[in-house]
């Protein structure tokens, strides 16, 4: 379906705020794939707060120009599906990792975070950066170990003192 200047416009407008809100964005091939593999592809993003389209390259560059995802117009052949993290920067490659997994013909192309291309070997490993929540986790973990070693050395004689008068008792009733 051939689009007017008009609609043009308001998708390159679209994807130009998109990208400047986004963290990263994630491109993949979705030669093969049928419509309805493609549907539960953009369910997940969805509920992951990725913004998934199919949009044509020269579209996406014209909006892209200008934003920290320029230099992925290099990249930009064949039929892609783009997916811009605009919450987490591991969230657009998780989804697309994870599909990956399941229908082979998605095959991830490149991406790019903080205005660096990244080559579609490098998405694996932002797929595997922890989320918010997560490293949250992660942080509150290392902050509590120190405090509860201290507190366990200080119980410590407090302990020892009480295991040594239950022995001397039990020593004394026989």
């Amino acid at each position: 379906m051939s689009l007017n200047l008009e609609a043009k416009q308001t998708i390159v407008t679209e994807i130009a705020n998109v990208a400047s809100q986004a963290h990263s964005i994630v491109t993949a091939e979705y030669r093969g794939l049928t419509v309805s593999e493609i549907t539960k592809i953009r369910v997940v993003a969805r509920q992951e707060n990725v913004y998934l389209r199919v949009i044509r390259n020269t579209l996406v560059a014209r909006a892209l120009a200008g934003t920290d995802f320029e230099c992925i117009n290099s990249e930009l052949k064949g039929p892609l599906i783009f997916a811009f993290s605009l919450e987490e920067p591991s969230a657009a490659a998780r989804v697309i990792r994870d599909f990956n997994k399941e229908y082979d013909r998605l095959k991830v192309k490149s991406g790019a975070l903080r205005g660096k291309l990244l080559p579609s070997e490098a998405i694996n490993s932002l797929a595997d950066m922890p989320t918010k929540d997560q490293a949250i986790a992660m942080l509150m973990g290392i902050l509590e170990a120190p405090i509860s070693k201290l507190v366990r050395t200080l119980a410590e004689p407090v302990a020892k003192l009480a295991r040594v008068t239950a022995a001397v008792r039990e020593q004394k009733k026989e």
